[in-house]
């Protein structure tokens, strides 16, 4: 087992951490994907596409993602967070920026597409990973805060490619959007953003470290992915989750066009997206401190069915319409707390990286269905309505298999983020007590091993 001596480190709150993963992601593959909307009628005007082309820029970027995320699964278990952020940042705006130099050939509009979602594959997980470590008892919380950051940088995306299009064009846009999205990110990561206990040789995580001459296990207690894929949790909690992001990603970029055909200005169309991008970020924080609370398989199908409400008033006048919106976009924000959440406290964080990787990878093949639907129903029907009918059956089905999922086989551990913010090594010996079969050292300061909070 391969071992390091720690150099010391300066004690600093965990929360940087958040602010650091929520700031850099909101910056990240969210700024593309909150501002698809926007761009297709411009793109439609200027290059003749059909919207189903346009706006299968998201479902080619989320097959992109989704190979991306296969490739990362097999490393942020293995590697530092920041030696796979970094890059990833890069790579992703890079790609954001080539997709306003692509020329009016449909097939090569698609191929810097992919890139977006292949390179930034790299930029969510490796942080959520990173974010999860330091917490256990406000867990849900702490991953709350980070895609409240996400969904701000989200509504704030729109008003800002708006502003550009109006003044610049759609290809200066992206290129202004890629300079930013490098700056922010990068700098952010390298500040802010370190797994707890996070031990390395050249980047390659280590098992086990010294303390004072001792050895101290950085082991996790959890499932092994091959173990993961034998629980019904894994396959509940991946479609469950993924039949929801069909319907709502499909909504997201759908919304601008679907709005204006129903008598919505451009404008008012485009404040939806506002709307969505404030109402998931008060979903993502306030449901973050629920889900702490409440088991995900009490509040998770509540907010998931929340979308069937939202989709029955989604008709002019403004007013109706934006509190439609609201209702949707506050599922989705509660739907990223849950992805992690439920993956940590069915299958563990032994391998949290390489099975949250899997399953968003899964998770996104299922929501790049989404645009396409929507997109097919208007081009041979002639409207979006007859499609939502469908949306609606197929949020009652993922709402029954979270609800069915059962108790949760990894309960947060008493006392454990007070104790990781303090001694990160020590955090350390309690987990690994719990991933050795046994309790932890007990003592006034610290939790108990397995012990509920």
């Amino acid at each position: 087992m391969s071992t390091v001596t720690p150099r010391a480190t300066r004690p600093r709150s965990p929360w940087w951490v958040v602010i650091g993963g929520g700031t850099s992601n909101a910056v990240g593959p969210q700024m593309y994907l909150a501002t698809i909307g926007l761009f297709v009628l411009p793109i439609v005007e200027e290059t003749g596409f059909s919207r189903t082309t346009v706006t299968g820029a998201f479902s080619v970027a989320a097959v992109g993602m989704a190979i991306g995320l296969i490739i990362v699964a097999q490393l942020v278990d293995r590697f530092a967070a920041r030696y796979i952020l970094v890059p990833g940042f890069v790579l992703f705006a890079a790609s954001m920026a080539l997709v306003g130099l692509v020329p009016p050939v449909e097939w090569v509009y698609f191929v810097p597409c992919f890139f977006v979602g292949f390179f930034g594959a790299g930029t969510a997980v490796p942080a959520t990973r990173a974010v999860v470590s330091w917490f256990d008892n406000n867990r849900a919380l702490a991953v709350g805060v980070v895609t409240g950051i996400i969904g701000l940088g989200s509504a704030l995306a729109p008003l800002l490619a708006g502003t550009l299009i109006e003044n610049v064009g759609w290809r200066m846009t992206y290129g202004v959007m890629a300079l930013i999205s490098v700056l922010v990110s990068v700098t952010m990561v390298t500040l802010f953003v370190r797994a707890r206990a996070e031990r390395h040789v050249r980047g390659r995580l280590v098992q086990e470290t010294q303390v004072e001459g001792r050895d101290v296990s950085l082991q996790l207690p959890g499932l092994t992915v091959r173990e993961a894929f034998r629980t019904r949790q894994f396959w509940g909690i991946a479609v469950g989750l993924g039949l929801v992001g069909v319907v709502v990603y499909g909504l997201q970029v759908h919304l601008v066009p679907m709005m204006t055909d129903r008598g919505l200005s451009a404008e008012q169309a485009a404040t939806l997206l506002v709307v969505f991008g404030l109402a998931s970020l008060v979903g993502r924080v306030a449901g973050g401190f629920i889900v702490d609370r409440v088991p995900g398989t009490i509040i998770g199908p509540i907010v998931m069915i929340a979308p069937i409400a939202g989709m029955f008033f989604l008709y002019p006048p403004f007013g109706s319409a934006a509190v439609a919106v609201a209702f949707i976009g506050v599922a989705f924000g509660i739907e990223g707390d849950l992805l992690a959440l439920l993956i940590s406290r069915y299958l563990g964080t032994r391998y949290f990286g390489r099975i949250l990787g899997v399953v968003q990878a899964a998770f996104l093949l299922g929501t790049a269905f989404g645009p396409l639907l929507l997109g097919l129903g208007y081009d041979l029907l002639g409207s979006y309505d007859p499609v939502i009918p469908v949306l609606m059956g197929i949020l009652v089905l993922g709402a029954i298999l979270i609800a069915t999922l059962g108790r949760y086989v990894y309960p947060p551990v008493t006392g454990f983020d007070r104790l990781a913010a303090r001694d990160e090594l020590a955090a350390s010996e309690v987990l690994s007590g719990i991933a050795e079969g046994g309790d932890a050292p007990g003592s006034p300061d610290r939790p108990k091993a397995g012990a509920h909070g």
